[in-house]
C-alpha cells in the first residue's frame, strides 16, 4: 500500500530521460473557522446572535457594528441606515457543512420578515481557513463552485504576503482595510488556538 511520500516513476521519452513524479493522495481536510456576517438594523443583531449561539455555540469574536454604505442593494427591503457585523465561533466546523449552515441561516432570515414579507436582516455564513475566506451563496457565477443542496462557494479573500487580500470579483466592502483587519485578527486567533491544542496534546 503506497503512502503519500512514495515516489512513482513514469517513463516518458524526453531527450532519453526518465521523469519522476510524486503522486498526490487525498487527505482529510482540517476543520475551519465559522464566520457569519450580518446586515440589517442594529437593534436586530442581539436577537439574531442568540439564535446563532444556540445553534453553533459560543462566539469568540464579534466586530463592532460597521456602517454599510457600499451599496444600496438591500435598502428596498430593509430601509436605510443599515449596519454590518461579523461574528466568529469558537467551535470549528467541517467545510462540507457549509450548505446546511447556509440553509439554516436562510430560515432565520424568513423568521424575521416584516409584515410585507421583506427581509429585515441578511445573514452571510462562510468559513475562514489559514489560506482563504470562503462565503456561501445561492447564486451561481463563473468564479463560484457548486458544493451541495443548491449552495455555491466563493473564495472571497486569499491569504498572501501576511495578510488577506481580494480578487477582482471580491465585494467592495470586503476589500477595505477595516474588513481585512477583522479577518486577519480572526485568523491570528485561529492560529493561537491551534497552537494551544498542540501544546496540550
Amino acid at each position: 500500500m503506497p503512502t503519500a511520500g512514495d515516489y512513482f516513476s513514469s517513463k516518458i521519452a524526453d531527450n532519453a530521460t526518465t521523469k519522476f513524479f510524486i503522486m498526490g493522495f487525498p487527505v482529510k481536510h482540517e476543520k475551519v473557522k465559522l464566520i457569519i456576517g450580518l446586515i440589517g438594523k442594529k437593534d436586530l443583531f442581539d436577537s439574531i446572535q442568540k439564535i446563532l449561539t444556540k445553534k453553533f455555540g459560543l462566539i469568540d469574536f464579534e466586530s463592532d457594528p460597521l456602517e454599510f454604505n457600499f451599496t444600496n442593494y438591500y435598502e428596498s427591503e430593509m430601509g436605510a441606515g443599515l449596519k454590518r457585523k461579523f461574528l466568529s465561533f469558537k467551535k470549528e466546523i467541517k467545510p462540507l457543512s457549509l450548505p446546511d449552515i447556509k440553509l439554516y441561516t436562510n430560515k432565520i432570515e424568513k423568521k424575521f420578515l416584516n409584515s410585507s414579507g421583506k427581509r429585515r436582516v441578511n445573514i452571510d455564513p462562510g468559513y475562514l481557513s489559514l489560506s482563504k475566506l470562503v462565503l456561501a451563496t445561492t447564486k451561481d457565477h463563473q468564479h463560484r463552485l457548486y458544493i451541495n443542496k443548491g449552495i455555491f462557494a466563493e473564495v472571497t479573500l486569499r491569504y498572501r504576503d501576511k495578510t488577506f487580500t481580494h480578487w477582482e470579483w471580491t465585494y467592495q466592502d470586503y476589500c477595505t482595510v477595516e474588513y481585512i483587519k477583522i479577518f486577519n485578527h480572526i485568523r491570528n486567533n485561529f492560529i493561537k488556538r491551534k497552537k494551544r491544542k498542540i501544546a496540550n496534546v
